[in-house]
């Protein structure tokens, strides 16, 4: 693994969001300022590819990036801020396995993201 990729994978390591490039980018270069933008895009292909990074895209228009090693977890997107909350929850998961089953399925994986907006705040102009 070269320098660069090792910054790189240290600043995916160090986060506590869901970078997207530019953010990667960003970050990388203030541990080196050599870093461009396509290695930092040739680097998150690499690592998604060997299954180190998850890519998710939660509806941006950026993809978002995060360490694969992580226990399954959901993701609720604030689509005002773009901020990205993490949860677990037993009743969804028991949920979606009976879903499965009643459809004559075992559920061997699945993705839960759900956008809303802050309690209080009007819905956004989007059909549900």
């Amino acid at each position: 693994m070269t320098g660069q990729r090792r910054v790189i994978a240290q600043v995916l390591s160090d986060a506590d969001d869901h970078p997207n490039v530019e953010v990667v980018h960003q970050r990388a270069n203030t541990i080196d300022s050599r870093i461009s933008l396509a290695t930092v895009y040739r680097t998150l292909r690499l690592f998604e590819e060997i299954n180190i990074l998850e890519r998710h895209d939660f509806g941006d228009g950026r993809a978002r990036y995060e360490k694969a090693d992580q226990d399954h977890h959901d993701h609720l997107i604030d689509v005002k801020s773009g901020k990205v909350i993490e949860f677990q929850n037993r009743e969804i998961e028991e949920l979606q396995s009976a879903v499965a089953k009643r459809l004559g399925y075992k559920l061997v994986g699945h993705r839960l993201e759900l956008y809303a907006v802050p309690l209080g705040d009007d819905a956004p102009d989007k059909d549900n």
